[in-house]
């Protein structure tokens, strides 16, 4: 059995800083799990900045303006605490990403470059080109190797080892040699991402976004908190749900309809095109669904213009966009119009942190970071920018808050890590054998199809009990999965099958929150409950998975300066 002081499960932007953090100044051994290469990781994915209150380009933006800005955004259900922590903490983090290697875009003056995002009342997106997030990922990775982190790639995480409370270990899959191991720990970060794969095919996530970590943390025992509020972003390609960034608007596009108008001026006048994420994309559907879009059905879609930017700031500030629409659309943005429809882009709910200073989740051991887990920053939306930044801040506490539990706790003993172990061998052995059954790809489209249409963008009582009714079919047609792979060595049909269970259980929470959750808010759209109820619905949802049963609890919002009010841009 493999034995380690510090686990971090994920190689993105949260689990290198954690990684990296835990290891800097300790003689704690420290491991990096991913089932990718850490450089592929979907932080590479984040084109458009990172948000910090630094005043380059405006001198008048503050700490006091982002932590306003987050709140708002959020529709007030953000962690008032938690946003103050994290706003008066990043222009520190850009400093020290800046002094490990982070190739920033420069404004005149040599200042790191900043440009507007939607829902923010300055410009104080730090961006790399439209690459911010590849920038930031292969420096972290640099550093993680200067500071002796191990990495343990192609490995995928089945499980977490609690028992009676007590955090043992994990059990993984090297999937290069086809070996289910289990690993001894004395702390563990999970940073796995978020777990958009739910909608399938229309998402923005990379294809391995299937919410693995989050899974293990519902299995042991850890809530789920505000799963049913789900980032639309308004800009994927409209054929494949790529992610056009938010860059797009920062630098001036315009978002047309048929009729060729400025559609975003009936919904914000003030704000436009910058308008936050939640808003702009109920714009566009509402857009569609009133006849002044293109196309039909699931192929609708309106225009984005970016031809007056011209393009030598095309090919200067948004190159990779560029190339996206090219690649994927066969369209030039430099002089052709962009067709778009927004696309599950991000998961502001995820496992429940109890202390935003570690990452500490209700498991002692057990430490979230980033998008897998909701600390809560983002409340019932997200503003642009706010992600990467929430990575790297917050995986640089999370490998601190591992490295105190991993100095303070001991190995504690694995009894019910070795029957982990034992019935994911048995599991892998009968999948390998099974020779008939249901083919996995079949219920997954059920879900992501479901998910779409009843737990989309607008959502009704009706619609979300019939997703309910669906997914748990699914759920039921699931234990009769055939994968048709008796491989050991790199068996991704086992992954993918596993990938889809964790999709599943993820994707009722979703629907169970938004189904009780009687109100709009932020992303969470109900034209049955059209209006914010505060008096009822101003706290967090909690949702437990105990043997199969899902339970449903509220917590309250930590509110220290703003008071909820009507959000208007």
């Amino acid at each position: 059995m493999k034995k380690y002081d510090v686990v971090v499960v994920g190689a993105g932007g949260a689990g290198m800083q954690a990684a990296l953090n835990a290891a800097k100044g300790s003689k704690l051994s420290v491991v990096v799990l991913s089932k990718i290469f850490p450089t592929r990781s979907h932080t590479g994915a984040a084109q458009g900045g990172i948000n910090a209150a630094l005043g380059y380009r405006d001198r008048t933006d503050s700490i006091e303006k982002h932590f306003k800005d987050t709140v708002k955004g959020s529709d007030f259900l953000a962690d008032q605490d938690a946003v103050h922590f994290f706003c008066e903490n990043m222009p520190k983090i850009i400093s020290e990403l800046d002094y490990i290697g982070v190739p920033f875009s420069r404004d005149v003056n040599g200042h790191v470059a900043q440009r507007p995002f939607g829902g923010a009342s300055s410009p104080r997106t730090c961006y790399s080109a439209d690459k911010t997030g590849h920038a930031i990922l292969h420096a972290l990775y640099e550093q993680c190797l200067k500071n002796d982190v191990i990495f343990l790639d192609d490995w995928f995480l089945l499980s977490l080892s609690v028992d009676n409370g007590i955090f043992e270990g994990l059990v993984a899959m090297n999937m290069r040699e086809g070996k289910i191991e289990a690993i001894q720990a004395r702390a563990v970060v999970i940073a796995t991402g978020g777990f958009g794969r739910v909608f399938w095919s229309r998402t923005t996530n990379a294809i391995n976004m299937t919410g693995d970590g989050t899974a293990a943390c519902f299995n042991a025992g850890i809530p789920l908190k505000d799963p049913e509020f789900v980032q639309f972003h308004p800009t994927g390609l409209a054929s494949t749900g790529v992610l056009l960034s938010e860059a797009c608007r920062g630098e001036g596009g315009y978002l047309l309809n048929k009729e060729g108008e400025r559609f975003m001026e009936r919904y914000a006048p003030g704000k436009m095109e910058l308008a936050p994420r939640d808003l702009v994309a109920r714009s566009i559907e509402t857009e569609i669904k009133e006849g002044r879009g293109f196309g039909e059905g699931m192929k609708s879609y309106v225009l984005m213009d970016l031809r007056h930017l011209g393009a030598e700031k095309i090919m200067e500030r948004l190159p990779h966009v560029r190339e996206l629409a090219l690649n994927f659309e066969g369209v030039d943005l430099v002089n052709e119009l962009v067709p778009i429809r927004p696309s599950c882009h991000y998961m502001m709910g995820g496992i429940h942190v109890t202390d935003f200073q570690t990452l500490a989740t209700p498991v002692d051991g057990i430490h979230a970071v980033g998008e897998c887990c909701s600390v809560s920053i983002h409340g019932a939306n997200r503003l642009g920018g706010n992600s990467v930044a929430d990575v790297v801040l917050f995986g640089k506490f999370a490998g601190i808050g591992a490295r105190q539990t991993a100095e303070r706790r001991d190995f504690a003993p694995t009894g019910k890590l070795e029957e982990e172990l034992k019935r994911w061998r048995e599991e892998f052995g009968r999948m390998r054998a099974k020779k008939s059954g249901i083919k996995f790809f079949e219920i997954r489209d059920r879900m992501a199809e479901t998910m779409w249409y009843n737990v989309g963008i607008f959502r009704t009582e009706t619609e979300m009990a019939q997703a309910l009714k669906t997914i748990d079919a699914a759920i039921e047609a699931y234990k009769d999965v055939y994968i048709g792979d008796s491989s050991e060595k790199y068996n991704m049909a086992f992954i993918n099958y596993v990938e889809v269970g964790n999709l599943l259980k993820l994707a009722k929470a979703v629907a169970l929150g938004a189904l009780n959750r009687k109100e709009s808010r932020g992303s969470h759209a109900r034209a049955d409950y059209p209006k914010r109820d505060d008096q009822h619905f101003l706290a967090h949802t909690l949702v437990y998975y105990d043997g199969g049963n899902y339970r449903l609890e509220y917590a309250p919002v930590k509110i220290t300066t703003y008071q909820p009010e009507e959000r208007k841009y």
